[in-house]
């Protein structure tokens, strides 16, 4: 048991900043919420939650998903505000078009600036499973999007937010600023591992460009590695990097989680659970 005599002496004991993922629960712990909040906690951030669905899924795929009620959803977002200020938002698996109307309602009226939300758009599953109908990307190009500051696609995902093919790296930039044109202010990292040569695309508010170069790493544990990206990003937009410098140390955190992971289930395994990284 911790008291407070027990805390060694020089541990800071301010209260850390409180971030909130909106995301489903992934009973394997790789991807979704839980895993949102083991990057939140080695960044050292209070890390809380808004379930959106349960899922029967484990490192070998998904078999089901059961979304969590509208009403619940609401109810749980306002418990949450009403007991907590919110430094960040992070938004991941909506599974429906009413927890897209939900969530936008929310961060509409959340008062957390648009630069501390950081969406991960997940429309499909790994193995293939499709967790937001047609009609709830729309409306989360329609309604969410101009809430948000960053956004995290994969380029399939992004090929559906921009309704067009991307199979290339000119596709990539030709994509990413369709979207921008349409969401001013919108910050856009492309994770490139579904491209030949894994590099990441980042094109920031202010419509700048930037590749980041990707290597493969040998390894199965690849399970969740979208989530936590964008959750290593928003973790470092806190702690006030500059854009560029945060997206280069969330894909660090991702590159060193990876490789410190140990072989968990039959399937694609989740990253090291308790890898902490402190960029020099």
């Amino acid at each position: 048991m911790i008291t407070k005599a027990s805390i060694p002496d020089g541990l800071p004991r301010a209260s850390p900043p409180i971030v909130l993922t909106i995301a489903g629960f992934d009973p394997s712990s790789g991807a979704g919420i839980t895993a949102d909040l083991k990057v939140f906690a080695a960044h050292r951030l209070f890390g809380v939650a808004a379930i959106t669905a349960l899922t029967v899924q484990s490192t070998q795929g998904v078999r089901r998903v059961e979304p969590v009620s509208t009403e619940m959803l609401r109810q749980t977002l306002e418990c949450l505000t009403d007991d907590l200020s919110l430094d960040a938002i992070k938004v991941g698996m909506l599974g429906t078009a009413a927890a897209v109307t939900v969530v936008s309602e929310f961060l509409g009226k959340s008062g957390v600036p648009s630069t501390r939300i950081v969406l991960d758009p997940v429309l499909r599953s790994s193995s293939g499973r499709e967790l937001l109908s047609s009609d709830g990307v729309q409306r989360l190009k329609q309604d969410l999007l101009p809430l948000i500051g960053w956004m995290t696609p994969n380029t399939e995902e992004l090929a559906a937010l921009a309704e067009m093919p991307v199979a290339s790296r000119g596709a990539v930039q030709e994509a990413a600023a369709r979207l921008a044109a349409h969401n001013r202010g919108l910050n856009l990292v492309v994770t490139g591992g579904h491209l030949e040569a894994p590099d990441d695309f980042f094109r920031a508010a202010d419509g700048s460009e930037r590749w980041f170069p990707g290597r493969r790493i040998q390894t199965r544990a690849t399970h969740g590695t979208g989530c936590a990206f964008s959750s290593a990003l928003l973790a470092r937009l806190l702690a006030g990097d500059a854009p560029e410098d945060a997206v280069a140390e969330a894909k660090a955190y991702v590159a060193g989680a990876m490789q410190a992971a140990r072989s968990i289930g039959k399937g694609r395994g989740p990253l090291h659970p308790l890898y902490r990284f402190d960029p020099s």
